[in-house]
């Protein structure tokens, strides 16, 4: 049996794995910062002083963007080859400005066979956080999903450290992936559907309300109904510690159940309110209100 058909059927068992299952969780140990697209309202400060502060040790993944643009303006362009860009130091400096932190390692490939070096991941092993950039989830999933990269990332989390991710870095970090492929626009690329699966049985959808997605996700729970979709605008964020979940950030967080909500087939949480993963129940903050 060739390599190639060996690993097609092991990817499929995999996604068959996910799609069955009866609930969704989090990760045993450490947390998870999933952001609908920005960074403001208190997530980048919640991240840092998750993973220790400003002296920890930071890893930034540029690997699902073809092209990013800092607010300050600064433009960085991963290689699709192993040699660094000329700007990557400066990026770097960039990045600790934006996070406020005091170093941050930049750690970019799209070949698997440098994913799976004991050389690429070593920044990986001193991090306390990790951060995953916008672009296409199906970028992140093709470099590095199996690898010793993603291993090192789990043991990150195994060792109460932080994952944090925005647009297809928070997708990535669900068992599902929506968009996987970056040469085209499908809602569900079959053979690019499996995320790194920090959330199990949980498909990701940012920039919700801003990109008017939010009915992509009643679609995806349609064809896959043990699975749950979160949804989450671009100025919301999810806390996930263990099978729970915190909605921070000012934006809202839209739930999929497979279950009608009044009009709709989904239902809305408010920053502040909680989200307990095995159950599927909402914990409605003393300051915020459920919409459903």
């Amino acid at each position: 049996m060739g390599w190639k058909l060996l690993r097609s059927m092991l990817l499929t068992l995999s996604v068959t794995g996910i799609l069955i299952a009866q609930t969704s969780s989090g990760p045993p140990k450490g947390t998870l910062i999933l952001t609908g697209g920005e960074f403001g309202n208190g997530v980048i400060e919640r991240f840092v002083t998750l993973a220790g502060g400003p002296d920890a040790n930071f890893v930034y993944i540029p690997t699902a963007s073809s092209g990013i643009k800092l607010d300050s303006g600064f433009v960085y362009v991963p290689p699709d080859t192993d040699t660094p860009a000329a700007n990557t130091h400066e990026f770097e400096l960039e990045l600790c400005k934006m996070f406020g932190v005091k170093r941050i390692t930049v750690l970019h490939t799209r070949n698997r066979s440098t994913a799976n070096s004991e050389a690429f991941v070593e920044p990986l092993r001193k991090a306390n956080g990790v951060w995953l950039s916008p672009g296409n989830a199906g970028r992140l999933a093709s470099a590095y999903l199996d690898t010793l990269t993603y291993r090192e990332i789990e043991a990150l989390l195994n060792r109460g450290g932080v994952t944090g991710g925005n647009s297809a870095g928070a997708i990535i970090q669900g068992s599902y992936i929506v968009r996987g492929r970056p040469d085209k626009p499908l809602l569900m690329a079959k053979g690019h559907e499996r995320g790194f699966g920090f959330l199990k049985s949980v498909a990701i959808n940012p920039h919700l309300t801003e990109a008017k997605r939010d009915a992509e996700l009643v679609n995806v729970i349609d064809t896959y109904p043990q699975l749950l979709g979160i949804g989450i605008d671009e100025k919301a964020a999810i806390l996930v510690q263990g099978d729970r979940f915190e909605v921070i950030g000012s934006g809202r967080v839209a739930i999929y159940d497979n279950k009608k909500h009044g009009g709709s087939w989904y239902y809305w949480l408010s920053p502040g309110d909680k989200f307990d993963l095995r159950s599927r129940t909402a914990q409605q903050s003393s300051k915020a209100t459920i919409q459903k």
